[in-house]
Order: C-alpha cells, then structure tokens, then sequence
C-alpha cells in the first residue's frame, strides 16, 4: 500500500482544463517515479523512450 501524502500550498496547480498538475514540489516530497510521463517529473523520465 502507498503511503499519503498530504496535499500543501504549492504541490499542484490547476490546467486551463480543469486538471490538476502536480508541480516538482510534489514529486519529490513523493519520493518516487511512477513512470506516468508527468509534466514536472524531476526523476528525468520520459515517456517516449520508456
């Protein structure tokens, strides 16, 4: 089971969609990659090359 990370000012950010956008901050309190492609992945994983 993942452990839970609680969400502060400063972890996400809202898209002109509507979608919210996890920000580097985030991904490193995380602690992980999870290999999704995200935009602000500090981890330098690119989707495309898998």
């Amino acid at each position: 089971m993942k452990k839970h990370i609680p969400i502060e000012d400063g972890d996400y950010y809202l898209t002109p969609d509507g979608y919210r956008c996890f920000t580097e901050q985030y991904h490193l309190k995380r602690g992980y990659c999870c290999e999704s492609g995200c935009r602000h992945c500090p981890y330098g994983f690119d989707k495309a090359r898998g």
